[in-house]
This record gives structure tokens, sequence and C-alpha cells, in this order.
């Protein structure tokens, strides 16, 4: 049986792309990406399942062999298929994936990810934001507590409702990580700065208004914390933020 015949949704077709594919071919390749990482999140391609072959696949398409396959290596690099000769391109196990790519956790959140990965993304945040506050408040210089103070007072006078204040709000966050001088640590900063940015949208992107809770004081205790060198108090401000963020995220998603 060709990979054609195997069991599994028909190929789709992309809008936008057939017979109008975009001239910069990194565009072209990510929206091929795009549009298969979607279609594997959202479990029409489930783990060990076999994709169309890349002949199928591209002439639904519209697109050449070429953008196809460098669109599967977008994939493969970010741990969602393999390719092998004759065996084809296969969807990994979930346990393979970069769950914290920035691209991976706008997948999920677009196509809509069940409460448990949503749990699991909290779950991490409450392990690494608390203990970067903590050390924060260690080692922050009084630079860094010039780039929160400015990323509050925009929150602040934007409020997270609009571009400028959700900007700001990663703003704030990334600061305290970089206030921890651990390189480690700073390289998930583009991670958990996703996952901020997509529990947003969800809080407050919603026609109906979304959450009406101002979550501004608690990012001021935070900083607070910080800016005294109260290690302990910056761990425990933060912890209550994001247990209050995930609170709220469900409470949204609740009525939606």
């Amino acid at each position: 049986m060709s990979q054609s015949d195997a069991k599994g949704p028909p190929v789709p077709r992309m809008p936008g792309l057939a017979g109008r594919p975009p001239r910069d071919s990194r565009r072209l390749h990510g929206a091929i990406a795009h549009q298969i990482a979607l279609d594997i999140v959202g479990g029409a391609y489930p783990p060990r399942s076999v994709l169309p072959n890349e002949d199928d696949f591209s002439r639904s398409l519209d697109v050449s062999r070429t953008a196809y396959r460098e669109a599967i290596r977008i994939l493969a690099a970010k741990g969602l298929v393999e390719s092998r000769p004759k065996a084809g391109t296969r969807v990994t196990d979930r346990s393979r994936w970069n769950l914290v790519d920035p691209d991976v956790l706008a997948w999920h959140f677009e196509a809509g990810p069940p409460e448990s990965y949503i749990q699991h993304l909290f779950e991490l945040r409450q392990i690494i934001e608390p203990r970067c506050a903590e050390l924060a408040a260690e080692r922050r210089t009084d630079a860094d507590l010039d780039l929160m103070r400015t990323s509050l007072a925009s929150m602040e006078r934007h409020t997270l409702r609009v571009p400028e204040g959700a900007v700001a709000d990663l703003a704030f966050h990334h600061a305290i990580i970089e206030a921890t001088k651990n390189e480690a640590l700073v390289c998930l900063s583009p991670g958990i700065s996703s996952t901020i940015k997509w529990v947003n949208r969800i809080k407050y992107g919603h026609p109906s208004g979304g959450l009406q809770r101002d979550p501004i004081p608690d990012h001021k205790a935070v900083f607070e914390a910080i800016r005294r060198r109260d290690l302990v108090q910056a761990r425990d401000a933060m912890d209550h933020l994001v247990r209050l963020a995930l609170a709220d995220l469900m409470s949204v998603r609740s009525t939606l």
C-alpha cells in the first residue's frame, strides 16, 4: 500500500497558496509548515501516522516538491515529524516535540489546546518563574530595575487589552529573567513569552471583554520585592501571579 493509500485525512488545500504562492520562498515554506503543523497538533495527523507522500502534498497545495521538503525540515527541526528513506514522513510521539518552542506553542493555541496542555505549561511556569524572580531579587542591577519599571508603567498606561500593554507585559517578564544573569534561564525566555502572549490573547481578546480583573497590582508586587532584594517575597509574589493567571485563563475559557 502506498503512503497516499494509508488511512488518514485527505491532503488539505491551502487557501491563499494554490495558484498564488508567496514570492518569498521562506514565507512559502513557513506557510506550508504552519498548515501541516495545525493538522498535526489538532489531531488530524496523530502521532505515528504517515503523512501523504510529497507528490500528493505538493500537487494538492500547488507548490513545488522542494517547497514541501523545506516545510518538512522546519517541522522536523521542532521534533514534530521524522523522514526516513522508503518509509516516508511520520508524525513523532508528543514526547519528542519541542513543546516550548514559540512556533509549537503558537500552533497549539491556534488549534485550540486541551486543558491538560495549558495545565502543563503553567506547571512549567510555576517551576521556573518564581525561582527567576528570586534570583532577580538577588542579582538585579539598577538597569534591570529601570527596564522593569518602564514596562510596568507602559502596562499601567495602556492595559493588557491593547498591543502596547501586551508587549510591555512580555518585556517585564523578560527583564526579570534577564536579571537572573543565568544564560541557561534566558534561553527559556522565548518559550515563556510565547505562552504569556497567547494566554493574554485568550484572556483579553474575546468579544465579550474577557478578563475583568486588573493584574497590574500582582506585577507591581513582584517588582517591589525584587527592588527590595526580598528573595522570599519575590518568589512568593511571582508564584501568586502565575497561579492567578491560570485561574483567570480557566475562568475565561469556561465562558467561551
